[in-house]
């Protein structure tokens, strides 16, 4: 493997100790900035580099992702268990940058130029694992419940990592980490942050407190617990979108229906899909403001209650019902939440007071059909990170050629196999949901700064045009039998999604 030799000099710290002892030799790691001092079996801060005889190797074996194999299943070591050195089918095999080491400094060629052949095509993937300094995560939490108020900050261990950012249909989204919270703000800060997007990208549990909002705990793939309850369902869509879904099923059911939600609220009987059933009006009044026909916004603060606010008693947000337009005693009304985990039927008396009764047994197929079609309650964990800086000069010369060459699709971009989004504009800003992801596929150096998989895959004229590392190139064969900077340990895995394509998406 081409590039600079690693330093080996000794810490010039040791020398003989008293009584004639000598101090065991260290030698210098250099594949992250800390440039950490090992001694023989030992490993640097970051627990992925260690000294083994004398050489800086990676702790963990170079991951492949092996189509022969099943999602999930593993080969340990790759090369004794599944290869007899006979022929190999490049197609089946893709060199991810799990396990591959660092272009740390990064003059130096990406630890692996892999050539392969796919359907006559001879395409080049350029691996490596990626220091991140400028990186964070977008977390999308489904819940019926209010998390905290837009802007509002996010804290792990009591240490600022993120803000609230918008709701998206039921959704709430944060933004966490980001290099102002790693390098930014105080010690404390920096490793709190470093340690949440850490254990959020490896698909652990982490628990966020919001600020004059709730405690979360959150992890990719589960369902959000708020406040010590663990969330079950998404809700449906808003209370507006639920009265138009279901409206045909109540018709003849019952008088009116309100769906409470803390964003719009819905009432069947203004509402245009009731008036396109020719749904009669019911004298019925919603405190809140009114949007247009049917959708009342601000009936109630966000909370943990019904429809995602803070009422526990849906009579909460009627007015006086108006008999000039058709309120009038025995008047049924169905009161339900976005979700169906609340629901409530009620009959106007004499004065035109809503009371309880007990719930119809001709309202609960509609009221298990809302909750049917609730999706799980659901954490998704997508890193984000500015994959530019001096990387790519492990992958061309003249990096701004790769920037442009991923800007315009013919680069493929993927982050431990893993499909990576490419955000549009300058730079190669990429993001990646972490579960399609190797398990445990993200590190992290005590600068601090997270560390993952990263690799580029072109044909290779395209990468010859970008000014690429021409004589780094191996083929795939010659890659497995020999190999690399940081050893030559392998394991192969079942692809979690169909192996990333030779040509660009």
């Amino acid at each position: 493997m081409s590039g600079a030799p690693h330093d080996t000099r000794a810490d010039p710290a040791e020398g003989v100790l008293p009584g004639g002892r000598v101090k065991a030799e260290k030698i210098r790691c250099d594949a992250c900035p800390v440039m950490c001092y090992i001694a023989e079996g030992q490993a640097g801060a970051c627990d992925r580099y260690a000294n083994e005889g004398g050489r800086i190797v990676r702790v963990d074996p170079v991951t492949l992702l092996d189509r022969r194999l099943a999602a999930g299943d593993e080969v340990r070591p790759f090369l004794a268990a599944a290869w007899d050195g006979g022929l190999l089918a490049d197609a089946d095999l893709f060199v991810t940058g799990l396990g591959a080491g660092t272009t740390y400094p990064d003059y130096k060629p990406a630890p692996f130029i892999v050539s392969r052949e796919i359907e006559g095509v001879d395409f080049v993937t350029v691996v490596t694992e990626a220091i991140y300094s400028y990186c964070g995560v977008r977390v999308k939490i489904d819940p019926d419940r209010h998390i905290g108020p837009e802007g509002a900050v996010v804290r792990a261990g009591g240490e600022a990592v993120g803000l609230v950012v918008t709701s998206e249909y039921g959704s709430q989204m944060l933004s966490l980490g980001g290099v102002d919270h790693l390098t930014g703000g105080s010690k404390a800060e920096g490793r709190a942050t470093c340690d949440t997007l850490l254990r959020l990208c490896n698909r652990e549990p982490v628990e966020l407190a919001v600020d004059g909002g709730a405690r979360v705990v959150v992890q990719a793939g589960a369902a959000p617990v708020v406040d010590g309850k663990t969330e079950t369902r998404m809700r449906v869509g808003c209370g507006s979108a639920t009265i138009g879904m279901f409206a045909a099923q109540w018709q003849g059911l019952v008088d009116e229906v309100v769906v409470v939600d803390d964003h719009i609220t819905g009432v069947v009987s203004e509402h245009q899909a009731g008036k396109v059933l020719g749904w009669p009006d019911t004298g019925i009044r919603i405190l809140g403001r009114r949007s247009t026909p049917g959708r009342y916004f601000q009936v109630a603060r966000p909370g943990l209650g019904w429809g995602g606010t803070d009422i526990e008693d849906p009579l909460t947000i009627l007015g006086p019902w108006r008999p000039e337009k058709g309120a009038r005693p025995g008047l049924s009304l169905l009161m339900v939440s976005t979700t169906g985990e609340h629901a409530a039927y009620y009959e106007l008396d004499e004065a035109l007071r809503p009371v309880p009764r007990p719930f119809p047994d001709r309202l609960r197929p509609s009221v298990e059909l809302i909750g049917e079609n609730c999706e799980p309650a659901l954490c998704t964990v997508m890193f984000a990170g500015g994959a530019g800086g001096s990387l790519r000069a492990g992958v061309t010369r003249n990096p701004v050629r790769l920037t442009r060459a991923v800007q315009s699709g013919r680069v493929r971009v993927t982050c431990g196999g893993a499909p990576a989004f490419v955000w549009p504009g300058g730079g190669i800003t990429l993001m990646v949901d972490v579960t399609r992801m190797p398990a445990q596929s993200f590190g992290h150096v005590p600068t601090p700064a997270l560390v993952a998989p990263l690799e580029f895959t072109m044909p290779r004229e395209d990468y010859l045009a970008l000014g690429g590392h021409a004589g780094a190139i191996r083929p795939l064969a010659q890659v497995l039998r020999e190999g690399g900077e940081y050893g030559g340990d392998w394991r192969a895995l079942g692809p979690r999604d169909p192996l990333p394509p030779g040509a660009p998406a």
